[in-house]
């Protein structure tokens, strides 16, 4: 390829266009055409072309604008991993704890949110507010999470009353796409990134919660501290997994 590139951002993506589908773009590629600036209508058929030239159009300012929102309904949900490269830096990771499993009798405890190299702990009777977590997620352009569709969200749209829109990359599919299942611990070792206190567990952190409420010393700063990992966590497995679905997409591919 004329262009060396082996991060995948969206203005390299042809394929939210319809008629183009994952075989069309890697032959878009394969002949050079790497990015959006490279298109011209005789690379496809007549109507694909034309389709291509307009969301191409569209696309731009909507990019320029840092319209996440518009990138997150037009990709395909298996390649909305892509988003990653263009929105990282304006990202939101975050984890919750919680009392529990079950969203509509369990409480959060503890949320984390890691932004722009910072990490923020919200704590249940404290500062643990939707408008508090409403200004974290209205200052991101993507949410971050592991399992957070199935469980962080509802959990957070139940306890605080909140409607969670901003879009949202949920990375246990993303690693899926990597054949890389189970959950985010044992995800974790898999690739490498290392905790400081592994021997905790989302099991302990219940068990922390109500050592907290007996006024244990020390169990809910333990409990945040294993929190705030989580939330950390994520920008480093964000980066590792998208990497390597950049270059076995993108270059092997």
């Amino acid at each position: 390829m004329s262009k060396q590139r082996t991060n995948i951002g969206i203005e390299n993506s042809f394929i939210p266009v319809r008629g183009v589908g994952e075989a069309t773009e890697r032959r878009l590629w394969q002949d050079d055409i790497t990015h959006w600036d490279d298109f011209h209508p005789g690379a496809v058929g007549r109507k694909t072309g034309e389709r291509v030239e307009s969301f191409i159009d569209e696309a731009r300012p909507r990019l320029d604008a840092g319209d996440a929102a518009f990138f997150d309904q037009a990709f395909p949900s298996g390649e909305r991993w892509r988003l990653y490269e263009n929105f990282r830096e304006s990202a939101c990771f975050f984890d919750i704890e919680t009392t529990g499993l079950d969203h509509d009798r369990n409480e959060v405890t503890t949320v984390s949110f890691h932004c722009d190299g910072e990490t923020t702990t919200l704590v249940q009777g404290d500062d643990l507010t939707a408008e508090n977590v409403r200004a974290e997620f209205d200052a991101a352009d993507l949410l971050v999470t592991f399992n957070g569709k199935r469980f962080d969200v509802p959990f957070l749209e139940t306890s605080l009353g909140l409607d969670v829109d901003t879009p949202h990359l949920d990375l246990m599919y993303t690693c899926k796409k990597l054949d890389l299942s189970g959950g985010l611990k044992p995800i974790e070792r898999e690739i490498g990134i290392e905790r400081d206190r592994p021997d905790i567990s989302g099991r302990d952190a219940v068990r922390l919660w109500k050592e907290h409420e007996r006024g244990e010393d020390g169990s809910l700063e333990t409990l945040i501290s294993y929190n705030r990992e989580d939330a950390v966590n994520l920008r480093a497995l964000a980066d590792e997994a998208t990497r390597r679905l950049d270059r076995r997409t993108f270059v092997d591919g």
